[in-house]
């Protein structure tokens, strides 16, 4: 405990690690005002009423997402979800289209290129989510027959198009501003900030279950356990790795001698991290908003299918889990790269040879390790649809708000861990051990 407080004490003697976590902290305190600034045209109390009878649908997590702000239609009722399936679609295009692999390639100019079209989509995406959320408005009424949208109409479709455009428009720009000025993900800090804010009015909300006898206290406390070992589990994934030994030859260059010691490449369990869970929720609550808000029977249908503890759901959004975590993985990790640097720097794996036959072990190794940490992630996160329907807890808590809480906190405390460590400061982690797989 001592030696946890003299670690934080570490961050606020370096000025620049001291000064990034200031401006993160400062951008996550500015949106969690705007947060509470409503969209104008609404019956806030009506639309409370509304959410209340549909806490356990996906409109809930849709809310859960948006830290809150779908519940009281703030200016961030889109969240950070529109900006999150703009990437997607641009990283996907990227690999189809040879145009933008190019663009991608070209370095910083590129990745600027790349980030302005995410942009773009990001603001494309507002306007036809937000002109959809308006529509649905229009004609929603509360369990008591209050309309939500007391003045319905072109002008109060174009002001939420607006508002809710440009709150999205100004959650990403604070996003970025903690990526590049502050510590951590940006976009991940803001959604583990909506989360997280939520935790102490959910504990209320289990203390009135309980003592309503509509929650039974042995199934309370078995949830807290739960929570207690997937949070280990998760830990445990993220932090797991696969050590491949490797061994450089000796060199003589002059009168030095090079090489010859031996090290090893951490091939990590979860390379990609949070990010295929964050992509999958996006890539399933983006349509399920939409056909939630609009009064047609098809679109219903599709909203009920993809409603959370439907198989449709839980299939669906396994799959786009598991197929992100090796998608987004590819990315970040090229085995020719790394291959052809160790070649070049007289590295080899004991028994395999240098060159096209260590990057196929390699990409066969992680192939084989990354599946495992992809169903770990599927199952996490679909581990509230099953204590829903099996326990019948009558609140939404979840493996998928757990892994990003987790995850995103472990991401960050690893980048202030790196700059106390290039101070020569005692970092948080200096006692931990990752678990390697054999």
């Amino acid at each position: 405990m001592i030696e946890g407080l003299q670690s934080f004490q570490n961050v606020f003697k370096i000025p620049e690690l001291k000064r990034r976590v200031l401006v993160t902290l400062g951008l996550l305190v500015a949106y969690r005002v705007g947060a509470h600034v409503p969209t104008p045209g609404i019956d806030g109390h009506a639309l409370s009423q509304f959410f209340d009878q549909a806490s356990n649908t996906l409109l809930g997590m849709v809310d859960l997402f948006s830290g809150g702000n779908l519940r009281r239609l703030s200016i961030f009722a889109l969240g950070i979800m529109p900006y999150i399936s703009a990437s997607i679609i641009l990283q996907l295009l990227t690999v189809v289209i040879p145009a933008l692999e190019r663009i991608a390639k070209e370095g910083e100019a590129g990745r600027k290129k790349i980030t302005q079209y995410t942009r773009y989509g990001t603001m494309g995406l507002s306007i036809i989510q937000s002109l959809g959320i308006a529509y649905g408005l229009e004609s929603m009424r509360s369990p008591s027959g209050i309309a939500i949208a007391p003045h319905p109409g072109w002008a109060f479709r174009l002001l939420t198009i607006l508002t809710l455009t440009a709150g999205t428009a100004l959650i990403m720009w604070l996003g970025e501003q903690i990526s590049e000025k502050g510590i951590g993900n940006g976009i991940s800090l803001i959604i583990f900030a909506g989360i997280v804010v939520r935790l102490p009015s959910a504990v209320a909300a289990s203390y009135t279950l309980i003592s309503t006898g509509e929650l039974k206290l042995f199934v309370f406390l078995f949830i807290v356990l739960l929570m207690i070992g997937v949070t280990a589990a998760v830990v445990l994934m993220q932090e797991g790795q696969r050590k491949i030994p490797v061994q450089y030859a000796k060199r003589v260059v002059g009168r030095r001698v090079y090489g010859g010691q031996s090290t090893h490449i951490p091939l990590r369990i979860n390379t990609a991290g949070v990010i295929p869970v964050i992509f999958a929720s996006s890539l399933i609550l983006f349509p399920a908003t939409l056909t939630r808000f609009v009064p047609h029977p098809w679109m219903q249908v599709v909203s009920d299918a993809l409603s959370p503890g439907r198989f449709t759901y839980t299939a669906l959004y396994c799959a786009l889990i598991i197929f992100f975590t090796y998608f987004y993985t590819a990315i970040v990790f090229n085995p020719v790269d790394l291959a052809d640097n160790m070649k070049k720097y007289g590295g080899f794996i004991p028994g395999v040879r240098p060159g096209k036959k260590t990057a196929e072990y390699i990409d066969r190794t992680l192939t084989r390790i990354t599946l495992p940490g992809a169903i770990s992630l599927a199952l996490i996160s679909v581990l509230p649809d099953f204590l829903i329907r099996w326990f019948n807890v009558p609140f939404y808590f979840g493996g998928t708000s757990l892994l990003i809480v987790v995850g995103v906190a472990l991401d960050t405390v690893r980048q202030m861990e790196s700059h106390l460590l290039m101070r020569h400061y005692e970092g948080f982690l200096k006692r931990s051990r990752t678990r390697a797989v054999k």
